[in-house]
């Protein structure tokens, strides 16, 4: 019997090569392009669920209720760790994770790693397997260093490491740690990364830092036990906070902030582990934001969904020209079940033939979608057992939707109505119709919100800084080298250069460079009874100068002027608002009551320091002599030239330090990457959808003339013409597509008008946009009727009239 069902509907299938074809090669591209997004999303959405009990392990934020808006930040001061350790036994380990990297040194060779600063009770809260050593004493010196396995290879090759020796640091600042673990190497869906550990007591202005409450510099994660509720253990945190932080409640409530809902002015609260990758319990998103993995899984969905109503369509509108097969089939005895799964096994081979199509169309395209995405995905990822349960599952869910339905409705024929021609298919079905406009509602939707995206990220691109991002090269100075003394060395080199415009350092890259990494330093102090948070920057001289930023008062750094590099600034002008100042120069101010005076000797204007999609923070510049960073101004004739003579002289200036340099333009666009990327997404998604829609319309119109044949023949006897043919052949669908746009519009202007919600420099949404869309839609809907309307009219009325 199966045989038979097989050899059947092979058949048939051969017998409708065209719009099986149609059907193939929608439902091909359907799945090619969901297994991508799925599986981009599934990726994203289990970051940091390998760690053993993780519904247990939090991140800490501080919360403050200040009346000019409300923030959240996960830095913190140094002391709170040891500090909540001893005063709550709920916690099972507590640990801080300070950011750094370090050069590291064995056997002569030196090594650039990500060397991090914990505690001992890391171990006990991540599930990072320790291939080698011993969770309890792996760091219980402070002379320990364990290292990921990925490292242990790269410096040790084939030795053993444990117990060896690695120098960390240059110069002054060289120690030597013994190595005391090695960790397996962190998942890709890891929000900690690593190459080595050390103890946090070893950060450079630890002893310093210990007792300071008042600066933050840090993450802290904790596990709680197993029967502990958060919300109860938040409330515990209330009055270890006004304990230990009593000065960020008395400066709120100094500037009037009020209780919250929960009751807090000020607080200490715990995020879900689960939640850190996309910051969602924060008032900023992670690495990656949430709405793009959950756009990522909707546009899936949506395509989908396109594919499977093409398919119901095509199905339902051919099982009128297969009504008398049906019929013949009943009046010979077979029985409704037996039509469903012959039917319904037809729709299967045609979905599985698209589906193996799709996946090998996936396997051979995925290098091209992780370099467009810079996703991680690899044949590997997808041949593990749960992401081929997610795939077989779009195979079912897709061969049962798109094939269940016009199987079910077949079998249902009457068989005397159909053998006698009373079943007919002249009047459209809501179901069909339903179908058409949610096809086009969704690729309305997509086309309407891909266009925004863009224009956001034009927007972006346009915004002014407040600093000349051209023709400026940015080189990472990395940890092999010393930062000012490199500085001074390219200053020297480059002295006589005519191509060279300025030449300066800083503690903060402007934009996202080679070395991926940023440093930011938050300052607050009283001024005037105001409470004041500026970003600290650091900088060498000519920073200005290098940058084309212009003084609106005061003077830059100087060296004829030796107190610069002690007790002087510069700041922005939202800092001189910060501190109720229209006139900052020569003005005072102190960042604590043991230190000396700070002299404002310079005013400019607002710039990015950080980032476009917000807005500009106040900064104060002073000088510095660690810089991390390396600006250089070169004429715009001589850029690539000039990237090659750098590249040489940092070869010549620091042989074991490896040159990044990029050029400063390319480093902001990366600021909005991920908006870059969500417009590609969009993009990519709207023309598929658009293609499987015109696609589906084209099939369903084809069915529809054939069934109007006769009409049109009488229509042409009767003295109609070739437009007015057209014209009544279109307008049935047309008003399809017109009522798609109406209902895509407003959907599309309220999703996105949260999305642009979330920056301060953002576009209003045009109507036009809407217009265009809607106009383009009937467009592309008209040309793809009309071209079977236009070949019907053409067609010869007496063969028209003869056609049953």
């Amino acid at each position: 019997m199966f045989k038979n069902y097989l050899k059947i509907a092979f058949r048939n299938i051969w017998k409708s090569k065209g719009y099986a074809f149609i059907n193939i090669v929608g439902l091909s591209v359907a799945f090619c392009v969901s297994v991508f997004l799925f599986l981009t999303s599934y990726f994203q959405l289990t970051f940091d669920n390998f760690h053993e009990d993780g519904d247990r392990i939090y991140q800490t934020y501080f919360f403050s209720n200040d009346p000019e808006k409300a923030g959240k930040t996960t830095t913190m001061p140094f002391p709170l760790t040891p500090a909540l350790k001893a005063e709550f036994p709920e916690i099972e380990g507590i640990a801080r994770v300070v950011n750094g990297g370090d050069v590291v040194e064995y056997k002569g060779k030196y090594f650039d790693k990500q060397v991090k600063f914990t505690d001992p009770d890391f171990l006990k809260i991540f599930s990072f397997p320790l291939i080698k050593g011993n969770k309890e004493s792996a760091l219980k010196d402070l002379s320990n260093i364990i290292i990921s396995e990925n490292m242990a290879k790269s410096v040790f090759g084939t030795e053993d490491p444990m117990g060896k020796t690695l120098q960390l640091g240059l110069g002054a600042n060289k120690k030597q740690y013994v190595v005391s673990g090695v960790l397996g190497d962190f998942p890709d869906n890891s929000t900690i990364e690593f190459d080595a550990f050390i103890r946090s007591e070893n950060v450079s202005d630890y002893q310093s830092q210990k007792d300071a409450w008042d600066s933050r510099s840090h993450l802290v994660f904790l596990k709680l036990s197993p029967n502990t509720n958060r919300d109860a253990f938040e409330k515990k945190l209330k009055p270890f906070a006004r304990k230990y932080l009593t000065e960020s409640f008395a400066s709120l409530e100094k500037k009037g902030a009020k209780p919250d809902e929960r009751g807090d002015v000020f607080a200490i609260r715990l995020q879900k582990m689960s939640n850190v990758h996309f910051g969602t319990e924060l008032a900023t998103g992670g690495s990656t934001p949430a709405t793009l993995v959950y756009a990522l899984m909707g546009i899936a969905f949506f395509i989908l969904l396109i594919a499977c109503i093409n398919f119901i369509n095509l199905n339902v509108a051919r099982s009128f020209i297969r009504a008398r097969e049906v019929g013949v089939r009943k009046s010979l005895g077979a029985l409704k079940n037996q039509l469903f799964v012959q039917i319904w096994g037809e729709a299967a081979v045609i979905c599985f033939v698209g589906f193996l199509i799709g996946v090998i169309l996936s396997m051979l395209l995925l290098p091209t979608f992780n370099a467009t995405f810079k996703s991680k995905l690899t044949l590997d990822y997808m041949l593990q057992p749960d992401k081929l349960v997610l795939i077989l599952g779009l195979f079912v869910l897709v061969t049962t939707l798109a094939g269940g339905y016009p199987a079910w409705q077949m079998s249902k024929f009457n068989a005397v109505e159909v053998l006698k021609g009373k079943l007919t298919m002249k009047k459209p079905g809501i179901l069909r119709n339903s179908l058409i406009i949610t096809q086009f509602t969704l690729s309305s939707l997509l086309i309407c919100c891909t266009i925004i995206a863009v224009q956001q990220v034009n927007h972006l691109r346009n915004q002014p800084l407040g600093f000349q991002k051209e023709e400026v090269i940015s080189i990472p100075v990395g940890n092999k080298v010393d930062g000012f003394q490199a500085l001074q060395r390219m200053r020297n080199k480059l002295a006589s250069d005519p191509s060279i415009l300025g030449v300066t350092g800083s503690e903060v890259n402007l934009g996202v460079g080679a070395d991926k990494s940023t440093y930011r330093s938050v300052l607050g102090f009283t001024y005037k009874e105001k409470e004041v948070s500026t970003d600290w920057l650091g900088v060498d001289y000519e920073y200005l100068k290098t940058l084309n930023i212009k003084l609106l008062g005061g003077r830059e750094f100087d060296p004829a002027y030796p107190a610069d590099s002690l007790d002087r600034v510069i700041i922005t002008e939202s800092m001189a608002k910060k501190i109720g100042e229209t006139d900052p120069v020569g003005k005072y101010f102190q960042t604590d009551s043991a230190g000396s005076k700070i002299q404002i000797i310079g005013l400019i204007p607002d710039f990015n320091l950080y980032s476009v999609k917000n807005d500009k923070n106040p900064i104060t510049i002073h000088l510095s002599r660690t810089p991390l960073y390396i600006f250089v101004r070169v004429t715009p004739q001589s850029l690539n030239v000039s990237m090659d003579k750098l590249k040489g002289i940092w070869k010549e200036i620091t042989p074991e330090s490896e040159f990044k340099g990029t050029f400063m333009d390319e480093n902001t666009d990366n600021w909005y990457k991920e908006e870059q990327r969500l417009s590609n997404i969009f993009s990519l998604a709207s023309g598929i959808a658009i293609l499987l829609s015109c696609l589906g319309l084209f099939a369903v119109a084809l069915i529809v003339i054939e069934q109007r044949t006769k009409e049109i023949g009488v229509r042409k006897v009767l003295g109609a013409s070739i437009p007015n043919l057209v014209f009544v052949l279109s307008r049935d669908f047309v008003k399809l597509v017109v009522i798609a746009i109406l209902i895509a519009s407003p959907l599309a202007w309220f999703f996105m008008q949260k999305w642009l919600d979330n920056y301060a420099y953002r576009i209003e949404i045009s109507p036009l946009i809407f217009i265009g869309v809607g106009l383009a839609a009937i467009f592309v809907a008209v040309g793809t009727v009309s071209f079977q309307s236009i070949k019907a009219a053409l067609m010869n009325p007496v063969k028209s009239l003869k056609s049953e």
